[in-house]
């Protein structure tokens, strides 16, 4: 038992901090009750792989405080005098679902307070740019959605845009770029939009081989899998084995194809048990687009996306590894509750 009993406090070490203001920190016990509901042979290879992953895709609050930091600088970006490029800026409070854009600006406000002496609040009285802030991108709908609404009925008629995130995946601001782009014609305006991020994660169709989620090699013979794959319009777009994808995010091909393989049979059940999953909460994550699932393994100390496989998020009856919050209000409150305490 030493080895699943360092897998499991491992991995609840690398998460924990996570949905820490909403009392949801994980540990070793939750980790092993979330395992437990695997076949007995696939646990602790599930563990290893995931406590592998888990190193490359959660964020913690500290490592978000370092991407902010380091933002703050990007000589790139910022030029010679970040708080001068900042002072100028107009921060976008314009995320029409969820508390991630608000968080990540008080986040960030606390880094301009604390490097320049004023909040994100007081910048952009004349701007020279706007920034769109936030955790991660993943289909693109709602940075598309968000901006598509700005540029019609709040933008200038030329403005300067940069989309920053942490993370982003390539299909979702693919699509996101030219949905934006199309907008801004529509409204007869001119955007230049820029995209910043510190970590890309492929997840293109044509790029399926050496993506960087979850797409399966094969179709495992599970009766459940292979009734759900019936009933899709058109075959899954299944990669060729051997790759790991760029990113480097999974130990081996056998180690992915495994997460693959484990998570499409359990989000099946989840289907299955879960009442409250809609139709398209789909096994390896929402999607909208008729698929197994987006398959993203990004976690974030704030929330687990639902873009992320259903074993790792849906509950009741499922034990979930990230509790999900749907309840931004109260998470945004009790966030800046502890921001207020300098507990971040």
């Amino acid at each position: 038992m030493a080895e699943r009993d360092d897998l499991l406090a491992s991995i609840a070490a690398t998460t924990a901090d996570y949905r820490e203001a909403d009392g949801e920190v994980p540990t070793p016990e939750r980790v092993e009750r979330w395992i437990s509901q695997f076949d007995a042979a696939v646990q602790i290879p599930i563990l290893r792989e995931m406590d592998h992953v888990l190193k490359h895709t959660y964020f913690s609050r500290k490592g978000t405080r370092k991407f902010l930091a380091g933002l703050f600088q990007t000589e790139k970006l910022v030029g010679e005098d970040p708080c001068a490029f900042w002072k100028g800026v107009k921060f976008l409070d314009i995320q029409g679902g969820g508390a991630s854009q608000k968080e990540m600006l008080a986040l960030f406000s606390k880094v301009l307070e604390k490097k320049c002496g004023f909040e994100a609040a007081d910048c952009g009285a004349a701007p020279h740019a706007f920034v769109y802030l936030d955790d991660a991108i993943f289909t693109g709908n709602r940075v598309r959605r968000d901006l598509e609404t700005w540029i019609a009925e709040q933008a200038p008629a030329e403005a300067k845009v940069h989309v920053i995130t942490i993370a982003l995946h390539s299909g979702g601001q693919y699509y996101a770029n030219g949905k934006i782009k199309e907008a801004a014609k529509a409204a007869g305006k001119n955007i230049d939009l820029t995209w910043w991020r510190e970590i890309e994660l492929e997840d293109r169709k044509a790029h399926t081989t050496t993506s960087d989620v979850l797409r399966p090699v094969a179709i495992p013979e599970d009766e459940g899998v292979k009734a759900y794959v019936a009933g899709m319009r058109f075959p899954p777009n299944l990669r060729t084995a051997g790759h790991i994808g760029g990113n480097g995010i999974f130990s081996s091909d056998a180690g992915r194809q495994l997460l693959e393989v484990e998570f499409l049979k359990a989000g099946m059940r989840i289907r299955q048990m879960c009442p409250h999953l809609n139709q398209y909460q789909r096994p390896l994550g929402n999607m909208i687009l008729d698929t197994l699932g987006f398959g993203s393994l990004i976690v974030t100390f704030r929330n687990c996306p639902n873009n992320a496989p259903l074993a790792l998020w849906a509950g009741d009856p499922w034990h979930p590894l990230f509790p999900r919050t749907t309840n931004s209000d109260t998470s945004m409150k009790r966030f800046m509750a502890m921001l207020a305490k300098d507990v971040f």
